[in-house]
């Protein structure tokens, strides 16, 4: 028979409460107490807000309280976006919302009726529990515990950039909803959601430099009311605005290395907060409690076993949302970008995605005549970019694309990878297999892995190249194969290695140098990309004027094999992209010190480029839109490289990251490369293709009717299925033109089969 355990939860918020009555339900012998510094009525906030998916997650955890909770509750499904004078409303959302006094009430009486012991106003530490088997630390996201004890839980803290203010209403709101409003100091966001009858939550929230031109920065609760009242005016319909330390705030986004020491845990905001933009941080602490209990459960008389356990089970699912929740903040931080620029439907499902957690799928399935809007008029404007009929219920994704006199079919774009299978830069038969195999599958463009200028421009001797004669026959054919069998179009990437050449092939030994047979290399600056690689010599200018003539004769190269549109690598590390990296480039001449000078030889190269490759014809440059290193090449350098590009000629930008330093620390997630893409487009007003993990059609559909990008491109998805876009047509019910060759195929329906491993769920 287990001992009875002694459980203290320092903070008696809604996670402190709701972990204590789990506790003392699981095991009612056991002693547990809630202690708070405040009162038992003193709150932060108005409402609090929950998903029908998260009171299913309480429901089952305790049925009680759950029925408590809801019986209070405020429910809608529809959110609204008013956006200069049109309301846009989408339906099947799923939400409700409490009193965060009233959710108080429930859980302290449901927590003294199970035998939990509640103290008030009284200021407690771990210490105080010496004899306690458990202390969870619940003590919001200013937590004294962690701060006290930082070196343990090696916080993270990171302020938004906006200002935010927590205000109530006494007006009713039907939906969620979101208002945009420009004055005279800027656009102001209002987010407002009913929590009971007669009461509302009102967020209020714009940008520092608005804020401040608007006299706030010394504003008090009263001043504040005042100002949003008559800025609110119409919106309000003549009802107040509640105050309840109602002061303005910056978002903290709170993360800690570890969640717990010796029988010590954080819980809640304490332990992480997310942005109140994706719900409400009280969700996630009352998560954090059933998480906890079972992980107790599993680990019997074990707590340090059950808090690691714990904590390894908890923490994807919290990052995963954190990651959604900083995209989410990101969004409102940077609404100016999208405001007046994108049309008001364009501009409501940007907001509806922007956590790119709801996509254009699982908005379709929510309500599917919103969606079919969206697609309509993202089809018209297709129609008008083009000069082509584009049916009104076509998927974003298979929409064409005009650069310059090309039209590419679809935007589904095969993305460049190195093979390492060419003799002497000279490519084979796999490599037509491989590129016609996606080209067949129904890509709307294909791009050749990397293909180097010169021999000594190669990463390693089995890359492709477009240097010796023989190389435009061979690649001739593969374009060739691609126009009389495909409607896709084909380009050809173009590069010089730098100083990450002479190495083995990937499955040798990726990025180590080779043990014999070694070229010499060149870069910017005589820095060898891993302490055991080969020094590059730093070019001169005799250097820089051959490599420039050997990207002209790769282009001419490239006319003549018929490619459709060539690609200049300005990234992941490669020469070009050296130059712009800070990291990389240490010269001290005119093209190295500031970004000017380190963009002169990279623009020199595009603008020879540009000049050889004809004018009806489109160019796109890849870039690196960070190194993902303090001090690196960073996003608002790559807008500036964007604008230059522009300028320059360039048609579409590739927008990649990272890959320019080995020690690059990179935030990885879906589509985690897309906000660089969006800012580009937006801010540069230059078509862009965006990259990173993009493994769904709804992925992609999200984002091009989002205008987060113009085309999509996909690596690893098309190496796991050359058919990908096909798949992807027939899931969606479009009908994808088959090649005359396979026509029976119009009367065969696939069946699929999935045989989940470990973890892996069915798709």
């Amino acid at each position: 028979m287990l001992r009875r355990m002694k459980a203290v939860c320092i903070g008696g918020g809604p996670g402190g409460l709701y972990l204590a009555i789990l506790l003392k339900r699981a095991r009612p012998d056991d002693d547990v107490a809630v202690y708070e510094r405040n009162r038992a009525d003193d709150t932060f906030g108005f409402g609090v807000v929950f998903s029908d998916e998260t009171l299913g997650n309480l429901a089952a955890a305790d049925p009680e309280t759950y029925a408590a909770i809801t019986a209070d509750f405020a429910h809608w499904d529809a959110i609204d976006v008013h956006d200069r004078g049109e309301v846009l409303r989408s339906t099947g959302h799923g939400f409700s919302g409490l009193s965060r006094h009233r959710l108080l009430r429930i859980l302290q009486d449901r927590a003294r009726a199970l035998g939990v012991r509640l103290v008030f106003e009284t200021e407690v530490g771990p210490e105080d529990f010496p004899d306690a088997d458990l202390v969870v630390a619940a003590d919001g996201v200013n937590s004294p515990i962690r701060t006290r004890d930082a070196d343990r839980f090696g916080p993270q803290v990171e302020a938004g950039a906006n200002r935010f203010v927590w205000l109530g209403s006494t007006r009713r709101f039907p939906a969620f909803t979101f208002y945009f409003k420009q004055d005279a100091h800027g656009l102001w966001r209002a987010h407002c959601y009913e929590y009971e009858g007669g009461r509302s939550t009102f967020i209020v929230e714009t940008t520092e430099a608005t804020w401040r031109a608007a006299g706030l920065a010394e504003a008090d609760e009263a001043a504040t009311k005042a100002f949003c009242e008559r800025l609110f005016a119409d919106e309000l319909e003549g009802h107040p605005l509640l105050c309840n330390r109602s002061i303005w705030r910056q978002f903290p986004t709170v993360a800690n290395a570890r969640w717990s020491f010796g029988n010590v845990v954080l819980l809640g905001d304490a332990a992480h907060s997310a942005h109140f933009s994706v719900g409400s941080g009280t969700k996630l602490a009352m998560e954090d409690g059933i998480a906890l209990t079972q992980a107790l459960a599993r680990h019997p008389g074990d707590v340090p076993a059950a808090l690691a356990a714990y904590e390894a089970e908890r923490r994807a699912a919290v990052e995963s949302t954190q990651r959604a929740a900083q995209v989410s903040l990101q969004w409102f931080e940077e609404t100016e970008r999208y405001f007046g620029r994108l049309e008001p439907l364009q501009f409501a499902f940007s907001l509806l995605t922007r956590s790119l957690r709801i996509t254009h799928a699982n908005l379709r399935l929510r309500d599917p005549a919103f969606v079919a809007r969206v697609d309509a008029w993202f089809a018209q404007q297709a129609s008008r970019q083009t000069g082509r009929d584009v049916p009104p219920t076509t998927p974003p994704m298979f929409t064409p694309f005009r650069l310059r006199e090309l039209v590419v079919p679809n935007r589904v774009v095969v993305s460049p990878m190195c093979m390492y299978s060419a003799e002497d830069g000279t490519i084979d038969d796999f490599h037509l297999v491989h590129l016609g195999s996606r080209a067949m599958g129904g890509a709307g463009l294909v791009i050749t892995e990397m293909t180097d200028v010169s021999r000594d421009g190669r990463i390693t001797p089995g890359c492709a190249g477009m240097y010796r004669p023989e190389h435009v026959p061979a690649w001739r054919r593969v374009v060739d194969f691609v126009h009389r069998h495909t409607p896709a179009k084909i380009g050809l990437q173009l590069a010089h290695a730098g100083r990450k050449g002479s190495t083995r092939r990937m499955w040798e030994g990726i990025d180590q140098p080779l043990d014999d047979g070694n070229w010499p290399l060149l870069a910017p600056s005589p820095l060898p990309y891993l302490p055991q690689s080969q020094v590059p010599r730093p070019m001169d200018r005799a250097d820089m004027d051959r490599v420039r003539d050997d990207f002209v004769r790769a282009t001419e190269m490239a006319e003549e094999a018929g490619f459709d549109l060539v690609e200049v690598h300005f990234a992941h590390g490669y020469l070009l992209g050296t130059f712009l990296s800070p990291l990389t480039n240490l010269r001290d001449d005119e093209y190295g010190g500031n970004l000017a000078n380190r963009m002169r030889f990279p623009l020199e190269m595009f603008r020879a480029v540009r000049a050889a490759w004809p004018a009806h014809k489109p160019v796109s440059v890849r870039i690196s839109a960070t190194d993902w290193k303090d001090g690196g090449f960073d996003a608002d350098q790559a807008v500036e490289v964007a604008r230059a590009l522009r300028a320059a000629g360039c048609d579409v930008l590739d927008v990649s990251a990272g890959q320019t330093v080995a020690d690059q620390r990179p935030r990885y997630g879906r589509l985690f490369q897309t906000p660089f893409s969006d800012r580009i487009r937006h801010e540069v007003d230059l078509p862009t293709m965006t990259v990173g993990n993009i493994s769904s059609y709804a992925d992609v559909n999200s984002i091009l009717a989002a205008g987060r990008a113009d085309l999509c491109v996909l690596a690893r998805a098309h190496l796991f299925d050359p058919y990908w876009t096909r798949h992807a047509a027939f899931e969606q019910g479009y009908a994808l033109p088959w090649p005359p060759q396979y026509c029976s195929i119009e009367r065969y329906v696939p069946r699929f089969e999935w045989t989940p491993r470990g973890n892996e769920k069915a798709p």
